[in-house]
């Protein structure tokens, strides 16, 4: 994404970067911040057609990752932000990005307080419409890294070597990744297929 496309959908200021992407090993906890926020979720949302997953690099084990829980709400109609965002407000989430020409996509956030009892920072909740060709591309990676330790390998090295690098935007070293990417997936896609 260009500088003016990663303003242009964050809500307010673009955070940045202007540095080194830390990573960390890969911590179980992770996967039980999920379980909390998604049960907790299921509870706000009531009777909203909707599918929590874990995807990202802290839904993989042995992956090293940022501090944050990459989830993916799976809604009706991801554009219908009323349908879920007042809902989630309550449990910390606020809405940060909103890319309408990108498979309707949001982003919510909920920062942690510095005194949490795990070593998650954030959560990112990103939101996509049921039958979203994107939902499909997002666990299929996740589930190739979980099953292939080549291709999880070949991913942690590449986050690690660009880690060190210095980004403005997170999206910035996000973006980086995409040839290596789009390989796993590709692997992933042939097997399936």
């Amino acid at each position: 994404m260009t500088t003016e496309e990663i303003e242009a959908a964050n809500l307010g200021a673009a955070p940045k970067l202007n540095g080194q992407v830390t990573l960390r090993e890969h911590d179980p906890r992770w996967s039980e911040v999920f379980a909390v926020e998604a049960a907790s979720m299921g509870e706000r949302l009531g009777a909203l057609d909707h599918r929590v997953e874990h995807v990202g690099s802290t839904s993989v084990p042995e992956l090293p990752a940022k501090p944050v829980i990459d989830m993916l709400l799976i809604v009706p109609d991801s554009g219908d932000e009323e349908s879920y965002v007042p809902p989630l407000e309550p449990l910390g989430f606020t809405l940060a990005i909103r890319e309408p020409e990108w498979y309707e996509h949001r982003v919510l956030r909920k920062r942690f307080p510095d005194d949490r009892a795990h070593s998650a920072e954030t959560v990112n909740l990103h939101v996509l419409s049921a039958g979203c060709a994107e939902i499909d591309r997002m666990l299929l990676f996740r589930d190739r890294l979980r099953t292939h330790e080549g291709d999880r390998t070949l991913y942690a090295d590449t986050k690690r070597g660009l880690s060190r690098q210095t980004w403005e935007y997170m999206q910035n070293y996000a973006d980086a990744k995409s040839e290596v990417v789009a390989g796993i997936l590709e692997r992933a896609a042939a097997e399936a297929g």
